[in-house]
């Protein structure tokens, strides 16, 4: 057979919503619609003909909410203000449509109000996030993460993080190499924080006495070795007690939780871009077993490490 057959289009619905973020609308538009190898095509609708933007200009909807009952995939941009009620036609197209729902930002709270969000994990932006948890009781909001995969059900954090959130989704689709492409196009990184980190630091003003960031560069490093409290604290030249204290105030978890954190984050990479065994990555990441690494793998990623490397691979995407 002569050529190459290209694959059918996935086919993204971006539901502009009126005073819609113009950063949230345009980060689907250029992760999935602008590049000749991302096998998606990106249609933006919305219920009037043109939509007033948060930056006072506007946009035109090239299709209406019939779209969302074509869509592979529908991605509600956030929109302002947040907690205004929803015109129903939007929230019947919502609720009605079979594709996957993404949000990002404040686009949770029109998921939420669709009842797309019950009894499911999400996040929205920080600021924003207590709202959505009182607004919608049934949503478990989770202030505290970039992105959250559950399933066909996707939420992002603020702005931004639709970045992290798409780039997700293009490598969860068709894997880590496509995604790193993409991401190299579009001047980012892959994964944000080192790696595959999905928990951003709270915003917190500076410490008086001076930022950990170097003693955190310096635990990275380290992630092999049975770093402690008293390790990290002595590094930083405090108290243990002054160590954890400050550390939370700047990260917004403890010192354990972090340590963790990045240790997964670090046998992502591993499983990802190399060929070493499960017990090699488990010594080389700090968590001594291999039985230990699949346990807290499991926690954080939902996923088996092996399952996590057949899905991920670098090497198996090319």
């Amino acid at each position: 057979m002569s050529g190459t057959i290209r694959p059918m289009l996935h086919e993204v619905a971006v539901l502009a919503l009126e005073a819609v973020v113009p950063l949230d609308l345009a980060i689907p538009a250029q992760v999935f619609g602008n590049y000749e190898e991302v096998p998606y095509r990106v249609t933006v609708c919305a219920a009037t003909p043109t939509v007033r933007t948060t930056a006072g200009f506007t946009v035109i909807g090239e299709a209406g909410l019939e779209a969302l009952a074509r869509a592979d995939t529908v991605i509600v941009p956030g929109f302002s203000p947040h907690l205004r009620a929803l015109e129903p036609s939007v929230l019947d197209a919502l609720r009605s449509a079979p594709g996957r729902m993404v949000s990002i930002c404040t686009g949770a709270f029109a998921l939420a109000a669709a009842g797309r969000l019950d009894g499911r994990r999400a996040t929205t932006h920080w600021r924003d996030a207590a709202d959505l948890a009182a607004r919608h009781p049934r949503v478990e909001v989770e202030p505290d993460v970039l992105y959250i995969d559950d399933g066909d059900v996707l939420t992002s954090a603020g702005v931004a993080a639709g970045l992290d959130l798409c780039l997700h989704i293009l490598r969860r689709d068709h894997g880590a190499a496509l995604a790193a492409s993409i991401a190299r196009r579009i001047v980012v990184p892959p994964h944000r924080d080192g790696g595959q980190a999905q928990y951003v630091e709270q915003p917190v003003p500076k410490h008086p006495g001076g930022s950990l960031a170097s003693t955190r560069a310096w635990a990275l490093g380290r992630l092999h070795e049975p770093l402690t409290v008293r390790a990290l604290a002595a590094h930083a030249h405090v108290s243990e007690r002054t160590f954890a204290r400050r550390f939370h105030a700047e990260t917004g978890t403890s010192v354990l939780s972090w340590l963790l954190a990045r240790r997964v984050d670090a046998a992502r990479s591993a499983l990802e871009t190399t060929s070493a065994s499960i017990d090699d990555i488990a010594a080389e990441c700090g968590f001594g077993t291999a039985a230990n690494l699949r346990k807290h793998f499991r926690r954080h990623v939902h996923v088996t490490p092996t399952a996590y490397r057949r899905a991920f691979s670098r090497a198996t995407a090319a």
